[in-house]
């Protein structure tokens, strides 16, 4: 049965390359399409940050270590807030961002790290929806497959 809608999604800026596409049919369930719709958010939010020039490796590391140990619960967000709120997370936000205008950007960055490290989740994504819904299933990003010789330029 032929498409009667589509989600496409290309990019090509400068090495960065996704292309995603999805026939939408009158079987297409809507957690099908909003699946779709958060692979390609994912693909956003992933370099979004970079392409502004955040390190977000950075963020990452405290992030990584300021909720080292925390299980999901309700005193870990307490805790989260609370570190966030500290000297060193807006030390990681300053060592982040060589163009000051973006803090805030980077705020948002690493509390929504933090909030996810404690294992709740800040938006509808892949994963939490996989666990919904059994038949849907993350693709393997393409690329380097061991024991080949050439890579992918699709990491999106």
């Amino acid at each position: 049965m032929e498409a009667d809608e589509y989600i496409d999604f290309m990019v090509k800026y400068k090495d960065w390359i996704a292309i995603k596409r999805m026939g939408i049919r009158e079987a297409t369930r809507p957690e099908e399409i909003v699946f779709h719709l958060a692979g390609i958010r994912r693909a956003i939010d992933a370099k979004s940050y970079g392409i502004l020039g955040i390190k977000t490796a950075v963020l990452d590391s405290y992030a990584n270590e300021a909720t080292k140990g925390l299980k999901k619960n309700a005193n870990s967000l307490a805790a989260v807030a609370q570190k966030f709120g500290e000297s060193g997370a807006k030390s990681a936000i300053d060592q982040a961002c060589d163009n000051k205008d973006l803090k805030p950007l980077a705020e948002i960055y690493l509390l929504g790290k933090m909030i996810t490290n404690t294992g709740y989740d800040t938006s509808i994504n892949q994963e939490a929806m996989s666990k919904i819904w059994k038949e849907l299933k993350i693709k393997k990003p393409r690329g380097r497959v061991a024991g080949s010789k050439s890579e992918s330029t699709d990491d999106a």
